[in-house]
């Protein structure tokens, strides 16, 4: 029997479990505000790669708070509308940078990542436009040489779990990325990697695969989600729509759908912004990371992108005007040789629970339910393989992975 699936969001992540489900023969309707891929997604940094493996949280992180909030260009930030949830998320978060807890969390998010570019070249096969994802390292910038070792927690659980990493000099840098700052003395890199070109337009070919395989998309205002005896309805726009089987996947809004049928979850809106330089008269040959400020750099179609932060707020306050002047500063410390004229500004929210790691999964007291976000600072790259588990999951096919610690009711104490 076919199953009639409605997917409630059209970013990444929810084209991509439309296609799973497809895949699959569902028959698959996607409803969102917006046009597919114009948030939170569209102004990632493009890193695609099966090494981020690493949660935001890791042994001693806390000391690293004043520093991160209280410098000049503090690359951490949290709005004064968002304290009051933000004291228990962060305490949340705190806790789990144990090194034990590091290790299960890093388990959980391999499970996603490492398929993460087989699956997107299997997606974008035959469409035209496969250049969009192209091979690359990821080069972990440091302008204090010292600091940049093998033996760091993050690069010994990649290394442990495969992960082909080097040093390199100041003249190894030199000689892999000529318009970088010589302020910067050596990186780690982390090879094995891609980088999509223009993620924004990722999503829009993998939209428009949906279509050709059946699957519809529909626009309006998502104004309430309802369990009825048959399934759920929807109402959208001035519309309802109804299917026995749901998946939320609306990444920062999705709670504020789900609080009226009793389901709270600890996800906050964590604001990334980046700039983008549209004729910057100097190329980056890779992802490059810019250790110290958080912030990362890539070569897009439109020019060279700039991309970082973490602004904690409300999901609908409008953006710090003053981050995209720091974006830019941070653009010209890194490449002094940029053409900084006429920067595109963007500002996005990323879904984030406190252990890095995204709900996916039916809700265990609500039949046809499925949730499919949360994906903090990795949604790019998590997006196939979460649509694979949630397309899986619908079927009812059995898991040969253990996918505990995505369950989407973990935090109900």
């Amino acid at each position: 029997m076919t199953k009639d699936v409605i997917v409630l969001g059209a970013g990444i992540v929810g084209i991509c479990t439309a296609l799973s489900l497809l895949e699959r023969g569902a028959r698959v309707t996607v409803v969102d505000r917006g046009e597919p891929a114009q948030e939170t997604s569209y102004g990632n940094a493009g890193i695609i790669s099966p090494w981020s493996i690493i949660p935001q949280s890791l042994p001693g992180v806390w000391r690293q708070v004043p520093r991160l909030m209280l410098s000049r260009d503090a690359a951490l930030s949290v709005r004064a509308g968002a304290w009051t949830k933000m004291l228990k998320w962060g305490w949340d978060f705190l806790k789990r940078g144990r090194p034990d807890t590091v290790e299960e969390t890093a388990d959980a998010m391999e499970i996603l990542c490492t398929p993460s570019i087989e699956l997107y070249r299997r997606h974008l096969r035959g469409s035209g436009a496969e250049d969009l994802v192209r091979d690359s390292y990821y080069v972990h910038a440091f302008r204090d040489a010292q600091k940049a070792h093998l033996d760091a927690i993050d690069y010994r659980i990649r290394r442990e779990r495969g992960a082909d990493l080097a040093l390199a000099s100041r003249g190894d840098l030199k000689h892999l990325e000529p318009a970088l700052s010589d302020e910067f003395e050596a990186a780690v890199l982390i090879r094995g990697q891609a980088r999509a070109v223009s993620p924004g337009r990722i999503g829009e070919v993998l939209a428009g695969k949906v279509k050709k395989l059946g699957g519809e998309f529909m626009r309006g205002d998502i104004k309430a989600l309802r369990k009825t005896d048959t399934g759920w309805t929807i109402e959208y726009g001035a519309r309802r729509m109804t299917s026995e089987t749901i998946v939320v996947s609306l990444g920062a809004w999705s709670p504020q759908l789900l609080e009226p049928l009793g389901i709270r979850v600890p996800l906050m809106a964590e604001r990334g912004y980046h700039v983008e330089f549209p004729q910057p008269g100097i190329e980056v040959n890779h992802s490059v990371m810019d250790v110290e400020r958080k912030v990362v750099a890539s070569s897009m179609e439109d020019g060279l992108r700039v991309a970082g932060l973490a602004e904690f707020a409300p999901v609908d306050a409008k953006p710090d005007i003053r981050k995209y002047a720091q974006m830019e500063r941070h653009a010209q410390a890194m490449f002094p040789d940029l053409d900084s004229s006429a920067p595109q500004h963007w500002m996005g929210r990323r879904p984030s629970f406190p252990d890095s790691l995204p709900a996916i999964g039916n809700w265990p007291s609500l039949e046809g339910l499925f949730l499919n976000f949360g994906h903090s600072h990795y949604g790019l790259m998590m997006a196939p393989m979460s649509g694979e588990i949630a397309a899986d999951m619908i079927f009812g096919v059995p898991q040969n992975r253990n996918t505990t610690a995505l369950s989407p009711d973990r935090f109900v104490s």
